[in-house]
């Protein structure tokens, strides 16, 4: 059994924010610790004075989970999970991990006092968690016998994303089969608290996604719309919007010094003068204006639209520092990338990089090609990965072109809100959006030129038997990490339909 010791360490000095959980919590991913000893801020990008932060009501609102135990009142005797299992020592232990994973997430956890001790006890706290609009149920079963199991199909059943924690010894696998692929229900056997801990964080992440107000910069026309069934609102504003606001900016002390802070870290400079960077940082600024004016969380704009044909900076800095800040920033008003930015944003604390698919078919590899992508590969607010200044493939406006470790195991993530038709007839009659999910490894960065296309450009093997030919979706996010399995659980819970590819 596990030892008391909570997977997220819980200190009175240790103040959770969303970037620094997965810092504090590595086991959480079953990855290594990739962040330790990243965290001084001398050796990352330089702080400005007025940081640019979400404004939305995804980052004001506070998740709410209720949970419980579950098991017989009398001794546990014979029966499984029997004598030699200590229920008392285990519900302490518990109740410290849950609760200080809840802290640590900043969410509103209520654990009701007493073991549930019967169906009908059961039934009233689902029905008071329904009623009450809860985010998620956390039940752990202490019990394989009577009413324990019960209970579980009830709180799957429940309209409440819901995370069944059941420790070894309190199951069969014929206790898990009939709920292993229940539609908004993750059930974890294991003494391993992390997975349930990492099952918190989701719970929490798709409250979030769920509140989440993306500004799209795009069009002439004003207006708010739903993305699909996945909870985001999409704030539709016009792309003079953004023009006026960088017409009126003028080049501040803070631009200028941002500017001359990625000129002395770049590698080398090519192409791009300093004037170019400056006019990139400005767009940063800018989209940090809108988020602040409608109150959102995210920022998209019909970039080569917009701007394309006028002298004013495309957002390739811009979307690349928002990303580094925590800011889902997407190009080319791409909604399902959108999604797509948000889930691995809010799940993982470390941002993606939005890419064209380019197939290699030398080696069955896939390039992922762009012209915007963050340096905070490792995580938010930990040391940069090395990069390059250069013009965009329309050899105007500055890029930061990352270099990607060679060897790191990464993730590729597509969302089809409202659903992708090679899933289907049922994902199309349902509405149901669904997502492609891929884990592979990086194994060159390319130089453009010589080659032509985005400047930024990535080559990955990936470890399924997909033809690169014909390897689906288009504006995939890639980041660093192989989290295919987590992602394909929050699929589950948030009933979003997945395939591994």
């Amino acid at each position: 059994m596990n030892s008391g010791r909570c997977p997220i360490h819980c200190g009175k000095h240790h103040k959770y924010t969303r970037r620094n959980f997965i810092r504090q919590s590595a086991g959480l991913l079953a990855a290594p610790a990739l962040l330790a000893g990243c965290s001084s801020s001398a050796r990352g990008p330089m702080k400005t004075q007025k940081p640019i932060l979400a404004a939305g009501p995804a980052s004001k609102y506070k998740s709410k989970i209720k949970a419980a135990f579950v098991r017989r009142k009398e001794d546990y005797g014979m029966l499984w999970p029997g004598a030699v299992y200590d229920g008392h020592a285990a519900r302490k232990m518990y109740t410290e991990k849950m609760t200080c994973t809840a802290k640590q997430l900043g969410i509103e956890f209520d654990l009701r006092s007493d073991p549930i001790f019967s169906l009908a006890e059961a039934q009233n706290w689902i029905a008071t968690a329904e009623e009450e609009k809860v985010d998620g149920l956390f039940l752990v079963v202490l019990d394989r016998q009577k009413h324990a199991w019960p209970t579980a199909q009830k709180v799957a059943a429940s309209s409440i994303p819901s995370i069944i924690y059941s420790p070894l010894g309190t199951s069969f696998t014929t206790n898990t089969v009939h709920l292993a692929e229940t539609p908004g229900c993750l059930v974890y056997s294991t003494n391993n608290f992390s997975q349930a801990a990492f099952g918190m964080k989701m719970i929490d992440a798709a409250a979030k996604m769920r509140r989440t107000r993306c500004v799209v910069i795009k069009g002439a026309k004003r207006y708010d719309a739903p993305l699909a069934d996945l909870g985001i609102t999409l704030r539709h504003v016009p792309a003079t919007t953004f023009i006026e606001q960088y017409n009126n900016t003028p080049e501040t002390p803070e631009i200028l010094a941002m500017a001359d802070d990625y000129i002395r870290r770049a590698r080398r400079q090519t192409g791009a003068a300093r004037s170019d960077v400056i006019n990139g940082v400005k767009s940063y600024y800018v989209a940090g204006k809108i988020l602040e004016a409608e109150q959102a969380d995210a920022i998209t704009m019909d970039c080569l639209g917009a701007l394309g044909g006028i002298d004013v900076s495309l957002p390739c800095i811009a979307w690349s520092r928002m990303n580094d800040d925590g800011i889902p920033a997407v190009c080319e008003a791409d909604y399902g990338a959108v999604a797509a930015q948000i889930i691995t944003q809010y799940l993982f604390d470390k941002p993606g990089f939005q890419q064209d698919p380019v197939a290699d078919t030398a080696d069955d590899t896939i390039i992922g090609a762009h012209c915007s992508r963050p340096t905070a590969l490792n995580g938010f607010a930990t040391k940069p990965e090395p990069f390059d200044l250069m013009h965009h493939h329309g050899a105007r406006d500055a890029v930061p072109r990352t270099i990607w470790k060679v060897g790191q195991r990464i993730t590729s993530f597509d969302v089809f809100p409202g659903g992708d038709p090679a899933f289907g007839a049922t994902a199309s009659k349902e509405k149901r959006s669904s997502v492609i999910i891929s884990a592979g490894t990086v194994v060159e960065n390319i130089d453009v030129p010589p080659s032509g296309g985005c400047v930024v450009s990535v080559k990955v093997k990936f470890d399924g038997s997909q033809e690169i030919l014909t390897f689906p979706g288009f504006h995939q996010i890639f980041f660093y990490g192989n989290h295919k399995d987590q992602l394909r659980d929050f699929c589950q819970l948030c009933n979003l339909e997945a395939r591994v590819v």
